[in-house]
């Protein structure tokens, strides 16, 4: 009868960490899909763009303070020193998302590019910013090996106190670890851990608060979990 019972606790306990590894019953968000961008859910180790976060609107697939793509908006203004739409490039990378309510723009010449960086974001690279207090965005990703993983991105300004979930659970808290002292000046640095116990498609909620300029999340396998 012991050997019954250790067996029930072993199953119960796996049952429910693969429940835990599926994205949360209920969630109608699906992942971002544009030709040429993304394709499906983002995959864990790698790069999760931040601009790709999940379809499905306000309260769904984000949540933004204000309705309007602040980024977008911006980039159709024409000002005394020129346009935020710089020459050449195109509308699908200037209005990114520009109907949706979270603040996307890209990297420019005169803006991110005019001074030195600590390090370069990509030309054109596309970020969120204009955060402000207790906005989040979802992203579908699909973790391919369960594991240990460090977290390292590029941002500019400043630490916004930002945290990530895994199916709708705290996993892990970020730290920017410098001032850049401005929006545009970029900086790298590992900037957190997390522990993703199972493999498979999983919903990662990054919420965060004023403060910061972010581009991506880069996941690099540290410790993998191999399970018997």
């Amino acid at each position: 009868m012991k050997i019954v019972n250790i067996l029930f606790i072993f199953l119960v306990q796996n049952i429910c960490l693969i429940a835990a590894a599926q994205v949360p019953a209920g969630y109608k968000g699906l992942p971002y899909h544009e030709e040429g961008c993304n394709k499906g859910p983002q995959l864990i180790p790698g790069r999760v763009e931040l601009a790709f976060y999940d379809t499905g609107g306000e309260g769904v697939a984000y949540h933004d303070v204000t309705p309007e793509n602040e980024g977008s908006k911006l980039n159709h203004e024409v000002h005394d020193y020129g346009s935020h739409w710089r020459p050449g490039i195109p509308a699908s990378i200037a209005f990114f998302r520009e109907n949706e309510g979270v603040d996307i723009s890209y990297t420019k010449d005169w803006a991110d590019f005019n001074h030195p960086n600590k390090a370069d974001p990509k030309v054109n690279q596309l970020y969120i910013g204009w955060q402000e207090d207790g906005e989040w965005t979802n992203y579908t990703v699909n973790v391919l090996k369960p594991g240990k993983y460090r977290i390292i991105t590029i941002y500019g300004n400043k630490d916004n106190q930002a945290e990530l979930w895994i199916n709708n659970h705290f996993a892990c808290k970020l730290l920017l670890p410098e001032d850049t002292g401005n929006w545009h000046n970029w900086a790298q640095a590992t900037i957190g851990e997390i522990v993703f116990e199972q493999e498979g498609t999983q919903l990662l909620t990054l919420k965060c608060n004023k403060g910061a300029n972010l581009a991506f999340l880069d996941f690099l396998l540290t410790e993998e979990i191999i399970r018997n």
